[in-house]
């Protein structure tokens, strides 16, 4: 069979990418406040990587994450500029989330592989946008769902698929946060405020927006969006379940009244398959921190970042009100290192990364209807 010009060019491109598994994957950074500066630094430590360029409005952080993971590489405030550089084979993007899915599309029309941190939406319309976008290229897309590629997470779901828990039908979910009221100085010159804004409506400059925006909905939507979207996606991923059928949210502002997004939440959620899942956080102390309880009718695991344990059911109710574990694990790594190399495994292999798009979607999906419960409340 004869190949056109194009047809061959086309042939060559994807063989280059398949044959060039072991070539070095040139990294730029979009956003390199703590999260983003985190995780590009993890990449940079990966095999066979390089980070050649770094974006960011604020001027000192962009300086500063330059020096120490792209020296000798190149600076932009202006994110595009970084995309238009043919020298760029994938992004890590850590922006506030009102950002992610415009700097996606950005990206992915510029040809790039995208790590983009959670949640990946920022509205359940954008969500929409997204996976048209995706589905158009040909580029990889992980989200910072990093459960998916952590051994003991991967370990637990084989529990929940093996019925040994029997049925489930409530999934308690909580994150506790001690939060402080002090934010930092910032000089207003240093920043460049009406690219931090971007889609948002204009408004002054104001540094508590700018230390706690995920607590603004301008540009994020406070515990749902940060933290439950964690755990919903582990949800989602063990149940097979990714769309709830009836939700139900109630919070306050009594700790932080100065933010917009409630500092204590509850909500709920009821899926198809018979199970309700019961969130809540709240910024007052931090004593637990993040867990997820699988309640079946044999047996309750309760899993979180530091392992999992199994306590089995028992008919003898006299005794300790928690009978000890059956099984126990613990784990001290942070799977964010795996979840980075999955996503440059990828952008070597082409295959689906461990937090693909459509899952991600989904995930953000549940935490924004859980905001849309809360804000439209019934109130006395």
């Amino acid at each position: 069979m004869k190949l056109d010009r194009r047809a061959f060019l086309l042939t060559a491109a994807s063989a280059s990418r398949i044959l060039g598994a072991n070539d070095r994957i040139r990294l730029a950074g979009i956003g390199v406040g703590g999260r983003g500066a985190y995780d590009l630094g993890l990449a940079a430590k990966a095999e066979n990587t390089q980070v050649v360029a770094v974006a960011d409005v604020f001027a000192p952080r962009l300086a500063e994450i330059k020096e120490k993971l792209a020296p000798s590489g190149l600076a932009f405030k202006d994110y595009r500029e970084l995309l238009d550089r043919k020298d760029i084979d994938a992004v890590i993007i850590g922006t506030p989330d009102h950002w992610h899915v415009s700097m996606i599309i950005d990206a992915v029309s510029a040809g790039k592989d995208v790590y983009c941190e959670k949640p990946v939406s920022h509205s359940i319309e954008e969500g929409e946008k997204l996976l048209a976008a995706v589905a158009d290229s040909e580029q990889i897309v992980q989200v910072g769902y990093q459960q998916r590629s952590w051994p003991h997470y991967i370990a637990a779901r084989e529990i929940i698929a093996s019925g040994h828990l029997g049925a489930i039908p409530l999934i308690q979910s909580s994150w506790y946060q001690k939060y402080g009221h002090t934010v930092k100085p910032a000089d207003a010159a240093a920043i460049d405020w009406k690219s931090f804004l971007g889609s948002a409506a204009d408004q002054p400059f104001d540094p508590q927006r700018r230390a706690n925006w995920r607590w603004f909905w301008d540009f994020g939507g406070g515990h749902l969006t940060d933290l439950f979207s964690h755990w919903v996606d582990v949800i989602h991923w063990y149940t097979g379940e990714s769309a709830p059928d009836a939700i139900a949210a109630l919070g306050t502002r009594d700790i932080f009244p100065e933010f917009e997004c409630p500092d204590t939440i509850t909500a709920t959620y009821q899926y198809p398959r018979g199970f309700n899942v019961v969130h809540t956080g709240s910024l007052a102390g931090s004593i637990e921190d993040g867990n997820i309880v699988f309640r079946g009718s044999q047996a309750v695991l309760r899993l979180n970042r530091g392992g999992y344990a199994v306590f089995e059911e028992r008919s003898n109710r006299s005794g300790a009100l928690l009978p000890p574990p059956a099984l126990v694990v613990d784990s001290t790594r942070d799977g964010t290192i795996d979840h980075i190399q999955n996503f440059l495994d990828c952008a070597r292999s082409r295959k689906t990364p461990n937090a693909p798009i459509t899952s991600s979607v989904a995930a953000a999906r549940a935490a924004h209807l859980g905001n849309i419960a809360y804000r439209k409340r019934p109130t006395a």
